[in-house]
């Protein structure tokens, strides 16, 4: 529990990060240790003008295919992991994710964001080419800003998948305690994947990274892998809530308090103010969409269409076959916030300079 002297820290903290001062690394243990609703409301306010101060009232929109949900790992966590029977397993054709991607580009979305587990089909034969030619239908039947998420693939892939349109790279530690790491990831390198998000960058690419909280992490692992973050340069950060999932190691862990997101998200915006922090639809569906936007996420992701046989990853259904997790039902909350959809041509404004400050970055190592 917070103290008094911590609630006075904390919002002089605030007022500190609102002046320009970053959160060393006490100060945000004490930020990510706030677990009462009270005391983190300055906590959001900050994290709200920070958001405005930088992106205003836009908010950028992601559209989600999961386009194949088999995976050769082991992670305790995930609903799809190799050897879970409870899982949907399923690959989309090419023709299956362009025609998804041009109902979600017509929707009104600003990214496209491809994500698979590790697929034995690519991963194991070693036929990445494929996920290039698949980058570049989307591409040239959307125009819109692609985002790949194949876990983690060789530098020559990221160079093709780069020359074919994809704009970013998303791979998760998920927590840089190399220990939790272990557990969480079992049998794979921590290094591959942190080499894999240099390897983007190398590339060209933009880069997002991302942390899961409630799985036995503490406010000092949180600390460690927003200074992590940071230090990388990462362009766009996550946090989400672990979800329990049945047939998993992890199957029946109690679900944990959904503050640890929320605060994580809002300390994210006071270290890395100029950086896109997803609010997920994946975790609590549209229900919990207005608590992160005021936790000071400005990218509302996992927008699923629904009757075309897609899953989630957190929430495998959660509010997709319902049509709750599309433009035209996340609009009226971001106006009652004060918020809208930004236009495709501010996204990509930002995609375009944050690309040429990367590219300078790489140049002048």
């Amino acid at each position: 529990m917070t103290d008094h002297g911590d609630r006075d820290r904390i919002g002089d903290l605030c007022e500190r990060a609102l002046g320009g001062e970053a959160p060393d690394r006490a100060r945000l243990e004490l930020l990510l240790s706030v677990d009462e609703p009270d005391v983190a409301e300055p906590l959001f306010a900050a994290a709200r003008a920070l958001r405005a101060r930088y992106f205003g009232e836009a908010v950028f929109l992601y559209g989600f295919v999961y386009f194949s949900t088999f995976c050769r790992n082991e992670c305790t966590f995930c609903f799809y992991r190799i050897g879970n029977r409870e899982s949907p397993r399923y690959r989309k054709t090419v023709a299956e994710v362009v025609a998804i991607c041009r109902g979600l580009a017509e929707s009104g979305v600003h990214l496209l964001d491809l994500t698979m587990g590790e697929d034995p089909a690519f991963h194991e034969t070693g036929h990445f080419a494929a996920l290039g030619e698949l980058v570049g239908c989307v591409h040239e039947a959307t125009g819109l800003p692609i985002m790949i998420s194949p876990g983690v693939v060789p530098a020559t892939a990221m160079r093709d998948l780069r020359a074919h349109g994809a704009d970013w790279y998303a791979c998760y530690q998920e927590t840089h305690n190399r220990e939790l790491y272990g557990r969480l990831r079992v049998g794979q390198s921590y290094a591959a994947r942190v080499a894999a998000r240099e390897a983007a960058a190398e590339a060209g690419m933009l880069v997002e990274d991302g942390l899961l909280t409630g799985i036995g992490d503490t406010a000092t692992d949180r600390a460690d892998s927003l200074l992590e973050m940071h230090a990388a340069g990462t362009d766009q950060v996550r946090a989400m809530t672990f979800v329990p999932q049945r047939g998993t190691p992890l199957g029946g862990v109690a679900p944990p308090d959904r503050m640890r997101e929320l605060v994580t998200i809002a300390a994210m915006r006071l270290l890395m103010p100029n950086r896109l922090i997803p609010a997920s639809l994946d975790v609590d569906g549209i229900a919990g969409l207005e608590l992160r936007l005021e936790a000071g996420a400005n990218v509302v992701t996992s927008l699923v269409p629904p009757t075309v046989g897609l899953a989630g990853v957190s929430q495998s259904e959660l509010d997709i076959d319902e049509g709750r997790r599309t433009v035209a039902e996340v609009t009226p909350h971001l106006a009652a916030l004060g918020l809208r959809p930004a236009a495709l041509v501010e996204y990509r404004d930002w995609v375009s300079h944050r690309l040429t400050a990367r590219t300078r970055r790489v140049a002048g190592r």
